[in-house]
């Protein structure tokens, strides 16, 4: 979805406001609260600053220096019980204190992701052990699966299954074809795979298309669930209630903005935006006035107009509007969104219109509109910072008073 898409993490200072957000460097042995860091948000392609790569996506190797240099170069920051069982082969990505590499099992020659996190930076070990304490429970078809994990005084190696697939709306425009039908088999693989995390208490706090990958370029590749930085583990017996503010600024649940105590249905509005986006390729929700887009959330204001929506069954836009709720009490379950008419019936008596040029060039569209915007506050930047100071305290009365309204609506 263009070049990239910033990500709230969890829980600001209480003198900080949603849209007052960070670059977060590598820590410099000072302690840091991980949840309380930001990353940048203005449409500067900054994806994220927590060590959270896409450990599973297929390669993306950087081309600063020779392959071999770098190969090198990672190989020599891993265990020697780590090189004695996998072959390095690649770097994939990286983050303020993690790497991911793809890594061949030496007997059995599968392709793997190893992560490798720097748990000596505070905000490494924190959030390894958040996104550890979720992989180690989960196992299922439709999520990245942990293999095994070795672990150092300072580093910590987490294997992975390797998604090669590439990202879901990469595919659809590749495609060629896309019908409702489609839609309707991705989204029922991703609603099993969110049904069974929020079984086990489990609330990914993150889902977008991003995260949605496919384990392999063939026809019959299933969708995975990818990661979990920012997800939130309640053991049996706890409060089922989450207070922290994160997520990506489009996707983000009306209760997470009036900074209220939520459930697992932040999970089913994030859906309802990546179902909105799967069958239109434009977003319910978007402004690059982080105050605005806000506003158009906490309304749940969107609309049906333009390409491909006149082509597009009143039960499709009514499986959007069941998740598209503000009021959570009134949004479908996961287990409600699989026993939708729509799906269900897999769209068998909705419009089987082929919708791929329509979606793939709001796609396009909109990915070629995003990276221009990069450019240009790349551009602008030195003369733009002289003016962020005042900008920063505009920003920060107009979402004061914006949360204040909206607050003393959701309670009246």
């Amino acid at each position: 979805m263009g070049c990239g898409t910033s990500k709230v993490l969890p829980e600001p200072p209480k003198n900080v406001h949603l849209d007052l957000v960070k670059k977060v460097e590598p820590s410099s042995g000072y302690k840091t609260d991980v949840c309380k860091l930001f990353i940048k948000g203005d449409g500067d392609g900054i994806k994220s600053a927590i060590p959270s790569p896409p450990c599973y996506t297929s390669p993306h190797v950087e081309q600063s220096e020779p392959r071999k240099n770098r190969v090198a170069k990672y190989r020599a920051k891993f265990d020697p019980r780590v090189t004695a069982k996998y072959d390095i082969k690649a770097l994939i990505g990286r983050g303020s204190f993690s790497r991911v590499v793809r890594v061949e099992h030496k007997a059995t020659k599968q392709p793997y992701a190893i992560k490798l996190i720097e748990t000596k930076y505070h905000e490494g070990r924190e959030v390894c052990e958040s996104e550890l304490c979720v992989l180690r429970r989960v196992r299922h078809t439709n999520i990245i699966q942990l293999i095994e994990v070795f672990e150092t005084q300072e580093r910590v190696y987490m294997v992975m299954e390797l998604a090669t697939g590439g990202e879901l709306f990469d595919r659809i425009i590749a495609k060629g074809s896309f019908t409702e039908r489609d839609a309707t088999r991705v989204l029922q693989m991703v609603l099993d795979g969110v049904k069974y995390l929020h079984t086990l208490g489990i609330t990914h706090r993150d889902l977008k298309p991003e995260n949605l990958l496919y384990y392999h370029p063939g026809m019959d590749s299933k969708i995975m669930i990818t990661d979990f930085g920012l997800a939130s583990a309640r053991k049996k017996g706890d409060d089922c209630l989450m207070k922290t503010t994160c997520g990506t600024p489009e996707y983000i649940a009306p209760e997470i903005l009036v900074r209220k105590p939520y459930t697992n249905s932040v999970d089913m509005w994030a859906l309802g935006v990546i179902s909105y986006i799967l069958l239109s390729g434009t977003m319910p929700f978007e402004d690059e006035n982080r105050t605005r887009l806000y506003r158009q959330i906490l309304k749940g204001k969107y609309s049906y107009s333009g390409e491909p929506w006149p082509s597009v069954s009143n039960l499709a836009k009514d499986f959007i509007d069941r998740l598209l709720t503000v009021d959570p009490s009134d949004r479908m379950t996961a287990l409600q969104a699989l026993k939708h008419p729509w799906v269900v019936s897999m769209a068998a008596s909705s419009s089987m219109k082929n919708l791929h040029r329509s979606i793939s060039q709001n796609l396009l569209k909109r990915a070629s509109s995003r990276c221009q915007s990069t450019k240009s506050a790349q551009s602008t930047r030195s003369s733009r910072s002289t003016k962020s100071n005042k900008s920063r305290r505009v920003r920060e009365r107009e979402l004061r008073e914006l949360n204040l309204r909206y607050q003393q609506q959701y309670n009246g």
